[in-house]
């Protein structure tokens, strides 16, 4: 039985035994920046201490990672913060406060608690808590309210539910799915609602071959997709990756269709907002592959992986199905609720602000220290996969602070 792309999708990563909840988890099946290299946690540390600056150093720093897989980047910023490189960053905070006149102030001139003394680091992920997993990480399976500090979505939103439209040449209609094969067929007129978003965020583009031609619903699920292409996107996976990474700038080659597809971003704005909602003060960081109102993919992105192969996207529990994500919706549905201005940009200009350019380290250092110089030299190696435009680099990063400015890395 065919039913909604939306439903099928719930069912298949978040129902009984769905990807997502069941397994060894993501990354099994995917490679992210989270897994590509100990640099990315370092660079979402080093925000994470500048949003601890911009709330005052509060006395609980609250670090909240949604859709968190099996824990690892948490368990990586648990590390960092516990290590030498963390107490660096305390040494910092402590200096500043002590060069800092304490007025009338007397706790100003106080030495406060390091960072790794004040943050609490919390999992939202509904597949049950790893064995292993230290308690100094919690494990929640919903977003928690009164977040004072950061919450971060590393490769969520794409994993959001959503329907999937397609048009007939007179209007835009659901495309339903077989879960079983994927095969899809034509459904009903879309809702108003939705009519509203695609009128708003996934312009039809009328110089398609087609865009002219009447599509007869009937016909239109074998003309949609047939067989086993149901709904698959060719797609690039990043050079020097193991695992084929979910990491697919600009627009997916369009084999068999000359219909427009658009898959329907409103779940996951509302999803956003709900996850600014739960922020009293701080910031949001979501960072996904994704595109723009002026440049959305004429056929759609979705697609499947599976066992570190990219596969169609069958619906049936198997492989993660998943879309790129319509990230200036999503960061206007945001700042509707956050009320602040927000940074959009792509992941390689996030990272090179934080400090992370992925530079050579200088050929001097090969003859005064060659261990030293292999270290940074694979360090370097490191970076440039996450800041490669035509991979991880071309993730995009969507920061929505909450109560407080854009820091002078967000703003950059």
């Amino acid at each position: 039985m065919s039913i909604p792309w939306r439903d099928a999708m719930s069912r298949a990563l978040y129902g009984p035994g769905g990807f997502f909840v069941a397994g060894a988890g993501p990354a099994d099946h995917f490679r992210t920046s989270v897994h590509a290299s100990p640099a990315f946690a370092s660079a979402v540390l080093r925000l994470i201490s500048e949003v601890d600056t911009a709330l005052g150093h509060p006395s609980r720093l609250s670090v909240v990672d949604v859709g968190a897989g099996r824990g690892e980047l948490l368990l990586t910023l648990l590390r960092l913060v516990s290590s030498e490189d963390a107490a660096g960053f305390a040494a910092s905070e402590t200096a500043t406060a002590a060069a800092r006149p304490s007025g009338d102030d007397p706790s100003a001139d106080a030495v406060r608690p390091s960072l790794a003394e004040r943050v609490r680091f919390t999992a939202v992920e509904l597949a049950p808590r790893p064995e292993h997993l230290p308690e100094e990480i919690g494990w929640v399976s919903a977003i928690p309210a009164g977040i004072n500090g950061v919450l971060l979505a590393t490769e969520w939103l794409d994993n959001v539910p959503l329907d999937v439209a397609v048009h007939t040449g007179h209007d835009w209609r659901y495309l339903l799915v077989d879960p079983n094969s994927g095969a899809e067929t034509v459904g009903e007129p879309v809702s108003p609602d939705d009519l509203d978003w695609l009128t708003t965020w996934w312009p039809r583009p009328t110089s398609l071959p087609g865009a002219d031609r009447d599509l007869n619903p009937a016909a239109a699920g074998t003309a949609a997709t047939s067989g086993s292409e149901s709904g698959f996107r060719a797609a690039r996976p990043a050079q020097g990756s193991s695992l084929t990474a979910r990491s697919r700038p600009g627009c997916p080659e369009t084999p068999h269709s000359d219909h427009t597809r658009a898959e329907i971003g409103r779940a996951r704005d509302a999803a956003w907002a709900d996850a600014i909602s739960r922020i009293e003060r701080g910031m949001a960081v979501a960072v996904d592959y994704g595109h723009l109102r002026d440049g959305r993919p004429v056929d759609g992105t979705l697609t499947g992986y599976r066992g570190g192969r990219q596969v169609p996207p069958v619906p049936d529990g198997s492989a993660d199905v998943t879309a790129h994500v319509a990230m200036d919706s999503v960061a206007s549905a945001g700042a509707a609720v956050a009320r602040c201005a927000y940074s959009l940009v792509s992941q390689r200009e996030a990272l090179r602000a934080l400090g992370a350019d992925g530079g050579r380290p200088p050929l001097s250092l090969a003859g005064t220290d060659p261990a030293g110089y292999v270290r940074a030299l694979a360090a370097a190696s490191a970076v440039a996969e996450l800041t490669d435009p035509a991979g991880l680099g071309g993730h995009w990063w969507l920061r929505q602070p909450v109560g407080i400015p854009l820091g002078p890395a967000v703003a950059r």
